[in-house]
């Protein structure tokens, strides 16, 4: 069975974005992104919310053939290209997507079956709505939090409605030169 991995900013007060799902406070690097990059290309299914599928979907899949693209929009891009993307949503067509199964929101069966079915792992990029959902269906294995050196005081929680305490096993910790630390924890059910 498929590991679903959470792969999200946060401030240092675990926010994931801003009161309007403002993202320019987080730093990224090439640093960062050559970390992050050893992680993401061992594996080849993502998984989006819909807005952050229609943010990645408005970029990626032209960023390698924009003039002057860096190493890290040509990787990326063909990752993204190559990559079965999963997104849940109760509006997207389907059909106006390559390479793309789209998941209603509440279908927690589906996403049990797309764990059971996936070879490797899920990595859940972003999308904090999706991630309180699943996260309350007990379905994330894995996180890797990238907390930016920034206290928000408002704003879209990285963790929301939770009823009960979540234990953790730290796995790594990763101390980037702009002050962004990539911590990895387990969650145990």
């Amino acid at each position: 069975m498929a590991k679903i991995i959470l792969f999200m900013h946060a401030s240092l007060d675990s926010f994931a974005a801003g009161p309007k799902g403002e993202m320019d406070w987080i730093h990224v690097d090439e640093e960062i992104f050559d970390f992050g990059a050893e992680r993401i290309t061992k594996t080849n299914t993502a998984l989006y919310g819909r807005v952050t599928f229609q943010m990645m979907e408005s970029y990626w899949p032209t960023a390698a053939e924009q003039p002057g693209a860096s190493k890290h929009d040509r990787e990326h891009a063909a990752w993204y290209k190559s990559t079965h993307k999963v997104v849940l949503s109760n509006t997207l067509n389907q059909a106006a997507f390559t390479n793309t199964t789209v998941i209603g929101n509440n279908d927690v069966d589906a996403i049990r079956e797309l764990k059971k079915n996936t070879t490797g792992e899920i990595l859940l990029f972003g999308s904090p709505s999706t991630a309180h959902a699943l996260l309350a269906e007990s379905l994330i294995d894995e996180s890797w939090l990238f907390v930016n050196p920034v206290v928000l005081g408002e704003g879209i929680p990285v963790f929301k409605n939770r009823k009960q305490k979540q234990p953790l096993k730290l796995l790594q910790t990763h101390v980037f030169s702009s002050g962004v630390v990539c911590l990895r924890h387990e969650l145990k059910y």
